[in-house]
């Protein structure tokens, strides 16, 4: 059943790639062209301005001293600092992720962001995969959130021992889950479909290369999973037309390993 999809969306999108180039012979692909320059821009000011300190120097140094001072006293508000700082650096990836590259589908492109993926129809006719890969990824997930390297990186919010979940850890939940929509969309819908006109189904492939980097620093059997699921989330954002199953999938292993990390460590008795 795999191969049957994989081979059907591979030829699909290959037929369509062609013949659109064919009909757009020696012309520039302008909007791949712009995809791959805005992907790199992207990427590069989420790792740059994903930290406070970085933004606030960034802000002084244009003269803006006054909101430079009000994102350090923020961030480190002795109350609130772990989440602030957690919501800080989720604002600048929605940013970069999704509102970037909004604005160009609307005003450059003069397209719809559904035509990128955000939609619901269609999204959930393969149902069948999310239940199939949440039992396939359950054990693997219970195996690593008992892990060393593991739990040192999860949760991403640090709880400490009987604090109550309620409720940052929760609000933190929520942070994570518009991240992991601003990503799907903009690897498998802004990049992935983006480009499957210029490179068919090989869009998938040259989105696979970024997305595994942004894991580098993460423990390495994550960042080689990275490379199996921008495969298959891929093949799947191209088959549906939608990164919304995709949001599911990866967001429900997320939450599950953040479960089994706080379960692992005694949080839940």
């Amino acid at each position: 059943m795999f191969k049957k999809i994989f081979v059907h969306t591979f030829l699909e999108a290959e037929k369509d790639s062609l013949r659109l180039q064919n009909e757009h012979s020696g012309q520039p692909e302008r909007k791949a062209l712009i995809i791959c320059i805005l992907t790199a821009f992207s990427l590069t000011c989420i790792k740059y301005f994903g930290s406070p300190e970085f933004t606030s120097t960034f802000l002084s140094g244009i003269g803006l001293d006054g909101a430079a001072s009000a994102l350090t006293g923020w961030v480190n508000d002795p109350h609130n600092s772990r989440i602030n700082r957690l919501a800080f650096w989720v604002g600048i990836l929605n940013f970069f992720y999704f509102v970037i590259p909004w604005i160009v589908i609307r005003f450059v492109f003069r397209e719809r962001v559904s035509d990128y993926g955000v939609k619901i129809k269609g999204a959930f006719k393969d149902y069948w995969l999310y239940a199939l890969m949440l039992l396939i990824m359950l054990p693997l997930v219970w195996f690593f959130s008992g892990t060393h390297s593991f739990q040192l990186r999860y949760p991403f919010y640090d709880i400490v021992k009987g604090e109550s979940l309620w409720p940052e850890f929760w609000v933190w939940e929520a942070l994570y889950f518009s991240q992991f929509f601003t990503l799907e969309f903009f690897f498998r819908g802004f990049m992935t479909i983006g480009l499957r006109r210029r490179f068919g189904y090989y869009s998938v492939l040259v989105m696979m290369i970024p997305y595994c980097m942004i894991h580098f620093g993460k423990p390495m059997p994550e960042t080689i999973g990275a490379i199996i699921a921008g495969l298959v989330l891929g093949t799947l954002s191209l088959k549906s037309r939608s990164i919304m199953l995709g949001v599911l999938i990866h967001y429900s292993i997320a939450i599950t390993m953040d479960l089994f990390a706080l379960w692992r460590e005694g949080f839940f008795g």
